[in-house]
C-alpha cells in the first residue's frame, strides 16, 4: 500500500464504440493513463482496463494523492568567476543567489570533474494529484488511436462516438474537471434496457460488482468473451455438436455486448447442399452467429447467436434471428444454382475482359501465362504436366462466378467446388483452392503436386512481371503483395524440398512475357530480392548472417540444395578447425585478389622448392578424389568433413612457403595450388564468410 493513496477510477460513458477498434481503444488508454501518471511523478500499483460497448474505464489502484516533495539543485557559476581576488561576491554571485532567494553565504558548493560550482539545493513541495489528473486524462484521451473523429450536437469536442457522461473518481471524491463537455461526477450507468438508470459510486474498487449486480452490466472484456464461451459451447453440445469458436468472432461479438445470453437457432437443411465455407461466411461475417458442426466436422443446421439482453422470452429471438439469415441463405442457395449452369472453363474466355495489370494485360494473358509456366514446373517436379496446365487456365475462372462476387473470400474454395461439379479430376479441383496457397505468413501450404506447380507459378509469374515493369516494393509500399508473393514461393520450394533450378524458372517466367517488359534484368532482380527474403526465413530459424552468405555465395540453383549446404556449413562451423580453415580461406581471397597476373592452368609439381607445397598439393589430389562421388551425391557435410582434414598441411604451408615470391613462374603455380584450394571449398561454401 502506498501512503497517502487511494484507488482512482476512471470511466468515459459513450454511444455504441466500434466494435472491432474496442479492444485496441481500451489497451491504448491504459498504455496511455499509466504513462501520463509516470511522467507526473504519480506512484500507483495495479491498473486494470474495462471495455464495454458503451464505456471505457481503468481503475488504477492505490494511486497517490500527491506527488512527492523533491530536491532541486541549482548550478550556479564557477567558484573562481563568483569571487574577485579578495574573495567578495561577484555579481554573477550575488544574482544567483538572489535567483534562489538566498544569500551567496547561504550557498554550497558543488565539485565536479570540470571544476567547483556554486549550487543551491531547493525544496518544492508535491502537487495535489487532483490537480494533474484531468490534465492526464485529457491528454490519454487525445492520444488514442482514432482515424476519424466526430462532433455530436452543438459541441466543439471530438472523440470516435457521441460522450454521455464521465465518472472520475480519486478515493471517495470526485475529480473536477470537465472532459469533451462532460462534467466529471460519481455517476455511471447499467444496461441500456435493463437498467439505463444512473448509478451511484462511492468506491472505485466496488466498479465491476456495482456495475454487474445492480446495472447487468460485465465491464471486464475478458470475463464476457470467457462467458460467452462458456454459454457458445454448452449451447452447441446440447445441440449435439460443437460450435466454431473463432477468436476474431468471438472478440467481435463480446465488443457487442454488455450483458451476453447465447440462444441457438436453426435453418432448413435444403441449404446445408450449399458449399459449406459460403454459409459459415454468412453466418459469421453478416449475422455474427456462431456456426455449429457435427462430430465428423461437417456443417449443422444450427447456429449460436449473443443477445445483449436476458429476453424473458427467449423464442422471440430466437425466430427473429432465423427470419433475418434466411434471406441471405437463400441468396447462397441461389449463386450456388445459378453458378452450377457453367463450367469453370466456360469462364475463361471472359477473362479477356478483366484487366490484371494494365502493363501486363488481362487476367486471360496472365492465366495463359500461369499455365505454361505450371506446366514446365510440372515436368521438373515429375507430376502431371497437362494437369498442371489446365489447373493455370481454369485457376482464375470461379472469379467470375456470382458466388465469388458475393463473397470474395470463396475464391479458390468456389473453385475447387466447381471443379469436382464439373467432374475434373479430383486433383485437379484441390489446385483450385491450393493456388491461393499460402494466403499470408504461417497459412498451411500446398500439397497437391498440380497444386505446387499452379501456386508456384503465379508467384513467380507476378514478381517477375510487377518488377518488369518498374513497380517492385520501396520502403513500406507493397501494392501488389511481391514480399509475400516471395515468401510464399520460397516456403513452398523449401519445405516441400524441391529441387527445381530457380534462377532458371525466373528466366522462362521473363520469357513468357518478355515483349510487355521496360527492364530486361526483372529476373536477375528477383533473384536478389528473394535472397533476402530467404534470408529473412533462415534468420527466424536460427541461422546467421555469415552462415546464410557463406551458402548464398555460391548461388545454390535450388532450394533443396541450398539447405542441404546450410545444414553441412553449420555442422561444419561447429568443429575445431572451423575458425583456422575459414581464416586461411579469406586469406586466400585476399592474395588472390590482389594478384592481377594469369594463372597457369593447372598446378606444374615439378615447380615445387618447398616439403610443405608439395604435401599440401597431394593433399588436395588426394581429398579430390575422396570427395568428388561426395559432392556428387549432394553430401555436403560428409565433403567438408574431409575437407577440415586439410588445416595442418594448410597451417604448415602459410608457415614455411612465401607465396608472393620474386619468381613469376614459381609464384604463379603457388597461386594456382591456392586456387585450387580455395575452389575445392567453394563446391559448396564460401568459408571465408564464416566468423574468424
Amino acid at each position: 500500500m502506498v501512503d497517502q493513496a487511494a484507488d482512482l477510477l476512471f470511466e468515459l460513458g459513450t454511444e455504441e464504440l466500434p466494435p472491432v477498434a474496442l479492444q485496441h481503444l481500451s489497451t491504448s488508454l491504459k498504455r496511455e493513463f499509466i504513462a501520463g501518471l509516470d511522467r507526473a511523478d504519480l506512484q500507483h500499483g495495479e491498473v486494470k482496463a474495462f471495455a464495454t460497448p458503451r464505456r471505457l474505464a481503468i481503475l488504477v489502484s492505490d494511486c497517490s494523492l500527491s506527488t512527492p516533495d523533491k530536491e532541486i539543485e541549482r548550478r550556479g557559476p564557477a567558484v573562481k568567476a563568483a569571487f574577485d581576488d579578495d574573495g567578495n561576491p561577484t555579481k554573477a554571485a550575488e544574482g544567483f543567489a538572489a535567483s534562489c532567494g538566498t544569500t551567496v553565504d547561504q550557498l554550497s558548493r558543488l565539485q565536479t570533474d570540470k571544476g567547483e560550482w556554486l549550487a543551491y539545493t531547493l525544496k518544492e513541495a508535491g502537487r495535489p494529484a487532483d490537480e494533474l489528473l484531468p490534465g492526464i486524462a485529457e491528454q490519454a484521451l487525445h492520444k488514442l488511436p482514432i482515424p476519424k473523429r466526430m462532433r455530436w450536437g452543438d459541441s466543439d469536442a471530438q472523440f470516435v462516438r457521441p460522450v454521455h457522461w464521465l465518472l472520475f473518481l480519486h478515493g471517495g471524491s470526485v475529480v473536477p474537471c470537465t472532459l469533451l463537455d462532460a462534467q466529471a461526477g460519481n455517476l455511471s450507468y447499467g444496461h441500456r434496457f435493463h437498467h439505463p438508470q444512473a448509478i451511484a459510486l462511492s468506491t472505485p474498487a466496488d466498479y465491476a460488482d456495482k456495475l454487474r449486480n445492480e446495472g447487468q452490466v460485465i465491464t471486464d472484456f475478458a470475463e464476457r468473451r470467457a462467458l460467452i464461451v462458456q454459454q457458445v459451447s454448452e449451447a452447441a453440445r446440447s445441440l449435439g455438436g460443437s460450435a466454431d469458436l473463432d477468436d476474431d468472432l468471438l472478440d467481435e461479438v463480446t465488443a457487442l455486448n454488455e450483458w451476453p445470453v447465447a440462444i441457438a437457432g436453426g435453418f432448413e437443411e435444403k441449404y446445408l447442399e450449399v458449399p459449406h465455407e459460403a454459409l459459415v461466411l454468412t453466418m459469421k461475417k453478416n449475422q455474427k452467429y456462431f456456426p455449429v458442426f457435427d462430430s465428423n466436422g461437417g456443417l449443422m443446421n444450427h447456429f449460436i447467436t449473443i443477445a445483449n439482453i436476458d429476453s424473458h422470452d427467449p423464442d422471440v429471438i430466437r425466430t427473429g434471428n432465423e427470419r433475418v439469415v434466411r434471406p441471405r441463405l437463400a441468396d447462397a442457395m441461389f449463386f450456388w444454382q445459378q453458378d452450377g449452369k457453367k463450367r469453370l472453363e466456360e469462364h475463361i474466355e471472359s477473362l479477356r475482359q478483366v484487366v490484371f495489370q494494365k502493363q501486363l494485360g488481362s487476367m486471360y494473358d496472365k492465366s495463359e501465362r500461369v499455365a505454361t509456366l505450371a506446366r514446365i514446373i510440372a515436368e521438373q517436379m515429375g507430376t502431371d504436366p497437362q494437369m498442371a496446365h489446365r489447373a493455370g487456365m481454369l485457376s482464375r475462372c470461379d472469379l467470375m462466378t456470382e458466388m465469388v462476387y458475393e463473397f470474395p473470400e470463396m475464391q479458390g474454395i468456389m473453385g475447387r467446388y466447381q471443379a469436382l461439379r464439373d467432374g475434373e479430376d479430383p486433383e485437379l479441383a484441390q489446385a483450385m483452392e491450393e493456388f491461393y496457397l499460402p494466403r499470408y505468413s504461417g497459412d498451411h501450404l500446398p500439397q497437391t503436386g498440380t497444386g505446387i506447380a499452379v501456386a508456384l507459378a503465379e508467384r513467380l509469374d507476378t514478381l517477375v512481371g510487377i518488377f518488369g515493369i518498374g513497380q517492385k516494393p520501396s520502403g513500406d509500399k507493397d501494392p501488389f503483395g511481391l514480399r509475400r508473393a516471395a515468401l510464399g514461393a520460397l516456403r513452398i520450394m523449401r519445405e516441400h524440398s524441391l529441387t527445381l533450378n530457380l534462377p532458371s524458372l525466373l528466366d522462362t517466367a521473363q520469357y513468357g512475357q518478355e515483349s510487355l517488359l521496360t527492364d530486361h534484368q526483372a529476373s536477375e532482380q528477383v533473384y536478389a530480392f528473394m535472397l533476402e527474403r530467404l534470408k529473412g526465413l533462415y534468420a527466424e530459424a536460427g541461422v546467421g548472417p555469415d552462415l546464410f552468405e557463406a551458402v548464398a555465395a555460391v548461388k545454390p540453383v535450388s532450394l533443396a540444395d541450398f539447405e542441404q549446404r546450410i545444414q553441412a556449413v553449420a555442422a561444419f562451423s561447429e568443429l575445431d578447425e572451423a575458425t583456422v580453415l575459414a581464416a586461411a580461406n579469406k586469406r586466400i581471397r585476399n592474395i588472390l585478389r590482389k594478384s592481377s597476373e594469369p594463372l597457369p592452368p593447372q598446378v606444374d609439381p615439378a615447380l615445387f622448392t618447398e616439403p610443405a607445397e608439395r604435401e599440401l598439393h597431394d593433399q588436395l589430389v588426394a581429398v579430390s578424389g575422396r570427395v568428388s562421388p561426395l559432392l556428387h551425391d549432394g553430401d555436403y557435410r560428409a565433403t567438408l568433413e574431409q575437407l577440415a582434414g586439410l588445416k595442418s598441411v594448410v597451417d604448415r604451408f602459410f608457415d614455411a612457403v612465401m607465396v608472393m615470391t620474386d619468381d613469376a613462374v614459381v609464384r604463379g603455380n603457388r597461386l594456382r595450388l591456392l586456387a585450387d584450394l580455395a575452389d575445392l571449398f567453394l563446391q559448396v561454401a564460401d568459408i571465408s564468410k564464416l566468423p574468424q
